[in-house]
């Protein structure tokens, strides 16, 4: 395999190594310096803390506890365990995605809590600007952080059946009623801020055109006819939409299927201007603490910089034990190997400017970066073999970075072959 970098700048890098809820032991935030090291740009605030948000982050039932409250009051608010993290992470150079909603709760089905429509949207809305207002504007003895991203509500595409839905126990029209009222009034009240929504659970259905294997089902059909409707209502009552945000947990070749579908889509309802981030994704979570995770990983993000994402968020950072948090060993806190995808990335990152790569092949995925006479490669094979690698770059090779069993990051010579499920990172001097 014959791997060529062009020297000439044909884009920018995108924050494609973004993650969901970071690593924290209580109000221990010391695991941050990880996220700060890897040069993580994002970390969605979701699913924070455990259950219903640990009843202290994030979610405004912990930060607005009486919904009867008086919400231009500071006194109705409780700020005070998610201003400790948030701080944290703004010390750590990492922007907060905010999420404005609740956390899943995976067993409505017995009961739910907190997962129903709003009483009130709009007064929802005025608790979730006065929110903003304090991490941004500094009220109610707040804050003035760099936090662009707003995002209202999370997954209510879950389930058709509101009985099974463990987001949104309401119809969708009721989301939309939702997302309408409190869109406008966010985007009116802070208009150099982006407002989107709605952080759907994909489209896995449309798999099902490009592989053997069928994916869809009901639910699965469910999530696009919402999202189209979605983009009906908004379009409709004007509603503003600054970003759209999508999951997915399927493999590299369907996800690209699937950010490419999202960007057509918004385009075709005259949102050109709209980004789109896929801000929850996994992938092989049964692979937890392998290499070969690891180098899906790295592929996953070498790939989305490829399609029409502007950001990725991988689902997720926590510390603890969750087969999908799969960055630390929940054991000791040590990374595991996948966290080292994101360093490689960020390597790339750090660069801006992308050069064309060719030459990978099935299995391997590659992109490269310039800048100030640096050049840097990053390349993932995800195959169980080693592949002969020539490698044609620039300039002169500086130093190369292995990340495969048995040593999560080693600097080497250049190897004449690409180990099996590995991640190497090549920096060069023009």
């Amino acid at each position: 395999m014959k791997i060529a970098v062009n020297n000439s700048i044909i884009g920018k890098i995108k924050p494609m190594h973004g993650v969901g809820q970071p690593p924290f032991r209580g109000t221990d935030f010391s695991m941050f310096k990880y996220l700060r090291d890897a040069g993580i740009p994002f970390s969605r605030l979701h699913d924070v803390g455990g259950a219903y948000g640990g009843n202290m982050w994030v979610d405004i039932p912990n930060i607005f506890r009486d919904f009867s409250a008086d919400p231009t009051n500071p006194e109705s608010y409780d700020f005070t365990f998610t201003d400790l993290m948030i701080t944290a992470l703004v010390e750590n150079g990492v922007e907060p995605f905010f999420r404005l909603g609740v956390t899943i709760e995976n067993y409505a089905t017995v009961k739910a809590y907190r997962i129903y429509p709003p009483e009130d949207n709009k007064k929802w809305a005025v608790i979730c600007e006065h929110i903003i207002r304090h991490y941004t504007e500094g009220w109610a003895n707040g804050f003035k952080y760099n936090i662009r991203y707003w995002e209202i509500w999370n997954e209510p595409d879950n389930y058709e059946d509101p009985l099974e839905n463990q987001m949104w126990r309401g119809t969708k029209e009721q989301y939309y009623e939702l997302y309408g009222v409190a869109s406008k009034h966010l985007k009116n009240c802070f208009p150099h801020l982006k407002i989107g929504g709605y952080a759907s659970c994909g489209f896995y259905t449309l798999s099902d055109t490009f592989v053997k294997e069928a994916k869809s089902s009901p639910r699965k059909e469910y999530f696009i006819e919402f999202f189209d409707g979605f983009l009906e209502y908004i379009k409709k009552n004007d509603c503003p939409l600054d970003f759209f945000s999508w999951h997915s947990y399927d493999n590299i070749e369907n996800n690209k299927v699937y950010a490419d579908y999202a960007r057509k889509r918004l385009d075709e309802e005259g949102f050109t201007d709209t980004e789109t981030t896929c801000n929850e994704w996994n992938t092989s979570i049964n692979d937890r603490g392998s290499y070969r995770q690891a180098s899906k990983v790295a592929a996953m993000m070498l790939a989305f910089q490829h399609t029409p994402l502007d950001s990725a968020m991988f689902y997720d950072a926590r510390f603890g034990i969750s087969v999908y948090g799969s960055l630390f060993n929940p054991l000791n806190g040590e990374p595991f190997p996948a966290y080292y995808a994101f360093t490689a990335f960020n390597r790339l990152y750090s660069l801006e400017n992308e050069v064309e790569v060719t030459g990978a092949c099935d299995g391997v995925y590659a992109a490269a970066a310039k800048k100030d006479g640096k050049i840097c490669v990053v390349i993932a094979n995800t195959t169980d073999k080693n592949i002969p690698l020539e490698l044609d770059m620039c300039g002169k090779v500086n130093s190369c970075i292995l990340t495969s069993k048995p040593q999560n990051e080693s600097i080497t010579a250049l190897p004449e072959d690409l180990p099996r499920e590995s991640i190497l990172t090549v920096l060069e001097e023009v």
